[in-house]
């Protein structure tokens, strides 16, 4: 009798998951596959070839995949190597709270190329991934100028204030706030563009929007004063960066594969102004997919007619964190990272560190989540690479979660908190 086990059955998407099959033929191959469809109804899959040791068991925490979406002793291997069935979907949760990802395994016992050719599963088991826990609030935020949604942990804090950006994908980004109020932080998920009544496109950034939402977050009764953290990725990072920069309500920022000056579009503050670097068309590389690779669209932040546009880091009254992926197929992120580093210390600063992966890619998120290496964006008539390989990619994206938490709870977590 096959056996097909995952345990925990229903648990965050950040923990692990451990599957186990027994009752199979001894030493016979078998194939394990896993599939998620999202909120819209696209597909993702994925598959690894196993073969069952003497006494007709598998442990996946100790095999090794032999062949099929990786290869080698990966445990949660059949979760990050999900692809989606139509190309160059990314897989986003919307509802954060009501519902979770559903996460069907399948244990087959014939070995096969052709789907349709495939008898049906000898055992299934069925798995929740979720991004809230139980006594979690989701306020939304429609207040001034700002939008986004507040997710508060259970308890009655009061909790440490994290303010989360993500980049050029517009709208409300809400699975890594939600997850990490799960973990005992108050998030600000906070949208900027392409979303009810803000601008659709980026013409410009304008950091009071942005203080204004700090505000927000401070004046709220289970924030912990008095400073707050920032997350960003991609242009995301290079707001959290510049929000440092200029304004003291923010003590601790994680910039995750961002810019260290200002690009695209001019950042303004009450009477100042930022002009950003120039970019460079021609430099756009299309490769053999048909997907845009951007890593080169941008001027040199160290050339002398762009140093007006790079931000004084040396102002940030606190720590940064860089994290960031070597195989960036958008933007040179460690590079940018290591000029901020240069320029904190010849400031006589040593408040910045960087944590670099080998073979990531632009996309750091939550762990066990699937590589996106190439989606379409609203404002790009192709789809984008980002870049990464991916069991070199979950590595990163498990690591820089637990030191995500860790440096937020380190900078941001007062002895009052009951974090």
């Amino acid at each position: 009798m096959y056996q097909l086990t995952a345990v925990p059955a229903s648990a965050l998407v950040d923990e692990p998951v451990h599957i186990r099959a027994a009752g199979l033929p001894p030493l016979e191959m078998v194939m394990l596959k896993a599939s998620l469809k999202d909120e819209k109804g696209n597909l993702f899959q994925s598959k690894a070839y196993y073969r069952a040791n003497e006494a007709g068991e598998l442990d996946l925490q100790q095999s090794p995949s032999l062949g099929g979406d990786y290869v080698g002793v990966h445990p949660m291997g059949l979760f990050w190597s999900l692809k989606p069935e139509k190309s160059f979907k990314r897989l986003l949760k919307q509802d954060v709270m009501n519902s979770p990802f559903w996460v069907t395994l399948d244990l087959c016992d014939s070995v096969s190329l052709d789907e349709s050719a495939m008898s049906q599963p000898r055992a299934s088991q069925k798995v929740q991934r979720w991004f809230s826990v139980p006594g979690m609030q989701r306020l939304q935020v429609r207040e001034g100028r700002v939008r986004g949604a507040l997710f508060l942990p259970p308890g009655e804090g009061p909790f440490p204030g994290i303010i989360d950006l993500f980049g050029g994908i517009g709208g409300l980004i809400e699975f890594r706030a939600s997850l990490l109020a799960a973990r005992g932080f108050a998030v600000l998920a906070l949208a900027y563009i392409a979303y009810e009544d803000l601008p659709k496109y980026l013409m410009e950034v304008d950091l009071e929007y942005f203080e204004e939402a700090a505000n927000l977050l401070l004046a709220h009764p289970k924030i912990q004063r008095p400073g707050i953290g920032v997350i960003g990725v991609s242009k995301g990072a290079e707001i959290g960066l510049a929000m440092a920069c200029f304004l003291k309500q923010v003590v601790a920022t994680i910039c995750i594969n961002g810019t260290t000056a200002i690009f695209q579009f001019p950042l303004k503050y009450k009477d100042m102004v930022i002009r950003p670097i120039c970019s460079f068309i021609e430099r756009i590389q299309m490769n053999a997919l048909g997907l845009v690779r951007f890593l080169h669209l941008a001027g040199d932040p160290q050339d002398e007619q762009n140093q007006q546009s790079v931000l004084p880091l040396e102002k940030a009254q606190g720590p940064i964190l860089f994290i960031v992926g070597e195989n960036d197929e958008c933007i040179k992120s460690r590079e940018y990272a290591e000029q901020a580093l240069h320029r904190l210390r010849s400031h006589g600063r040593n408040n910045g560190r960087m944590l670099a992966y080998p073979g990531a890619g632009h996309l750091i998120e939550p762990p066990f989540g699937p590589l996106c290496y190439a989606s379409r964006n609203y404002n790009t008539p192709w789809p984008v690479v980002w870049g990464g390989d991916p069991p070199a990619h979950s590595a990163a994206q498990e690591h820089s979660w637990e030191e995500i938490q860790k440096f937020f709870r380190q900078h941001l977590v007062q002895t009052r908190s009951k974090l």
